[in-house]
């Protein structure tokens, strides 16, 4: 049994993560999880949120926003349409997706309200975890 897996997070602009991880704590659409090696293979949807990445001597903290998860036995790979490192997760940040997620609830048809409307109170727990 492998004691890591591979962990990617990308986003368009760039690669914002590429090691070995012992276990990948990700705020999936469903709940948060925990990948770890062995892991059984799944995609998914992410929520925004900050994945913690633990490594054999750190760990880490990185906040997606609206990605995708693939995980395998030996990795785990988040293709973000936006992500950043956790020390430029700033106020501004935060309040630019918190405009984008109220835009997009006001403008949602009546079938995609619940979608839109969680999107921004996931947007507002974003906040609260970032302290900003």
């Amino acid at each position: 049994m492998a004691d890591t897996l591979q962990f990617d997070l990308v986003s368009p602009e760039r690669k914002l993560a590429s090691l070995e991880a012992v276990s990948v704590q990700i705020p999936g659409m469903g709940g948060d999880f925990t990948a770890m090696p062995n892991h059984a293979p799944f995609l998914t949807t992410l929520r925004p949120g900050v994945v913690t990445v633990k490594t054999a001597g750190e760990t880490s903290a990185k906040p997606p926003v609206t990605t995708n998860c693939a995980v395998s036995p030996t990795a785990a790979t988040i293709l973000a349409e936006r992500a950043v490192d956790r020390a430029e997760a700033d106020s501004t940040l935060v309040a630019d997706l918190l405009a984008a997620a109220e835009h997009a609830l006001a403008d949602a048809p009546q079938d995609a309200r619940m979608a839109a409307g969680q999107r921004v109170r996931d947007v507002m727990a974003l906040r609260s975890q970032l302290g900003v």
